[in-house]
């Protein structure tokens, strides 16, 4: 892997709908802009990303290449704008847009383990919002 990485994301190997979005961005990551860390991978420390697999867990995370650490919906921005589409990541930041990719990454990550089947102790007092609500498709397609 070149050193010329720009973004690297920390993803749940084990989730199938994490692992088609990941997929598609490897593909797309033709000038190794970004740095791909399976967090379900055997040997995985989380203490190297400065986290507990727990948090790790509740929400995509990632880290900039000068160490800062972000998650959520800015982790997709960085990692699409490192693809070089930074015309789709320049309209997820637009207000109304902007909140309705945060509610819908929310509703995503609080369901993300019982809607792929995966839910166990992880879920136990893992707030909610739709609990009943059908999965949302990649982020790609959302934003």
């Amino acid at each position: 892997m070149t050193e010329d990485w720009r973004v690297e994301v920390f993803f749940d190997g084990d989730c199938p709908i994490c692992v088609r979005e990941i997929g598609m961005l490897r593909f797309m990551d033709r000038r190794g802009r970004i740095r791909f860390t399976d967090i379900a991978a055997p040997g995985f420390d989380p203490v190297a990303a400065d986290a507990t697999y727990e948090t790790l867990m509740e929400r995509i995370h990632g880290r900039l290449r000068d160490g800062t650490v972000i998650e959520g919906v800015e982790v997709f921005r960085q990692l699409y704008g490192a693809i070089g589409l930074g015309w789709l990541v320049w309209l997820t930041r637009l207000p109304l847009i902007a909140q309705a990719l945060e509610i819908a990454y929310e509703v995503f990550a609080d369901n993300r383990l019982r809607w792929t089947g995966r839910c166990d102790d992880l879920c136990e007092g893992h707030a909610t919002r739709a609990t009943d609500a059908a999965p949302f498709p990649s982020m790609a397609s959302v934003g």
